[in-house]
C-alpha cells in the first residue's frame, strides 16, 4: 500500500467518506505494530486537513468508511450510529445456498464479555454451484448476499453468517478453513469478501439525508465472476 491515495466518495465541510480498501487499518492498532499506514493518517495527509473517524470498519472490510472533520460533527453522527438510525448495506460473498431472505436475532458475547443483542437482516441475491469438489460433495456451492445490520456490535455480520453455518469466504476466524485454503491455492485470493457497499443517515448540519455508495473493489469482482454470481 506504499503512496496509497483513498478513493473519496463524499465530501462536504464537515463530513468526508471513503472507499476503504481490504487490508487497511482505520487507525493505529496494538494487535498490528508492524503496520505504517493507516486509514486516518493517508486521508489526512490526502486532504490536508485532520479528520476524525465516526466507526469502525473492521481490516479485512473493504467499503464506506466515514469520517467528520470537526469534533461537533463527530459527535452527532456517532450519536447516530449508537441509536441506530444509521443505513447500512453489506454484500457478502458465503458458503453454501443461502436462505431467499432471513433475520438474525442472535445476541453476541463482546471482548468484555458482556452479552449484547444483535439483529442483522440477509438477502440473497444469487447462487452458484461449481464443479470442484468439497468434502464428500462433488460440487462446491456458494451464494451473494446482502446484509442490512440493525445494530452496530463488534463482527456482528461475520458472527452472524457464522451462526447460521453460512460463513464468508476469506474469513478468519469465523470462516471455514477448508474454503480458504482452497481460495487460496485455486485462485490465489487473499482477502476476505464482505464489502460495505451503501449508506446513508440525517446530515448533522444541515437539513438532507447523506446517501453513500462504495463500489467493489477489483479483488471482489474477479472472484465474483470466476463463481458466475
Amino acid at each position: 500500500m506504499k503512496d496509497l491515495n483513498l478513493e473519496i466518495i463524499y465530501q462536504d465541510k464537515n463530513l468526508v467518506a471513503v472507499n476503504k480498501p481490504n487490508g487497511l487499518l482505520v487507525h493505529r492498532s496494538a494487535i498490528a505494530a508492524d503496520v505504517s499506514q493507516f486509514a486516518v493518517q493517508i486521508l489526512r495527509d490526502q486532504i490536508g486537513q485532520h479528520v476524525f473517524p465516526i466507526h469502525r470498519l473492521d481490516r479485512k472490510t473493504s467499503g464506506i468508511l466515514l469520517f467528520a472533520l470537526d469534533k461537533e460533527s463527530t459527535k452527532l453522527v456517532q450519536k447516530e450510529f449508537l441509536e441506530n438510525r444509521i443505513y447500512k448495506k453489506y454484500i457478502a460473498i458465503v458458503r453454501g445456498f443461502f436462505p431467499e431472505k432471513i433475520e438474525v436475532d442472535h445476541p453476541l458475547v463482546n471482548d468484555r464479555n458482556k452479552k449484547q443483542d444483535a439483529v442483522t437482516n440477509f438477502i440473497n441475491n444469487k447462487h452458484t454451484e461449481i464443479k470442484i469438489p468439497y468434502g464428500k460433495y462433488s460440487t462446491s456451492r456458494y451464494s451473494l448476499i446482502e446484509a442490512f445490520p440493525r445494530t452496530g456490535r463488534q463482527h456482528q455480520i461475520r458472527k452472524h453468517l457464522n451462526h447460521l453455518r453460512h460463513p464468508i469466504i476469506g474469513d478468519r476466524p469465523y470462516g471455514c478453513n477448508k474454503q480458504n485454503k482452497l481460495f487460496k491455492e485455486r485462485w490465489n485470493m487473499m482477502t476476505m469478501l464482505l464489502h460495505a457497499q451503501e449508506m446513508s443517515f440525517k446530515h448533522p448540519n444541515e437539513d438532507k439525508v447523506v446517501i453513500l455508495k462504495a463500489s467493489l473493489n477489483k479483488e471482489f469482482l474477479r472472484i465474483k465472476k470466476v463463481l458466475r454470481l
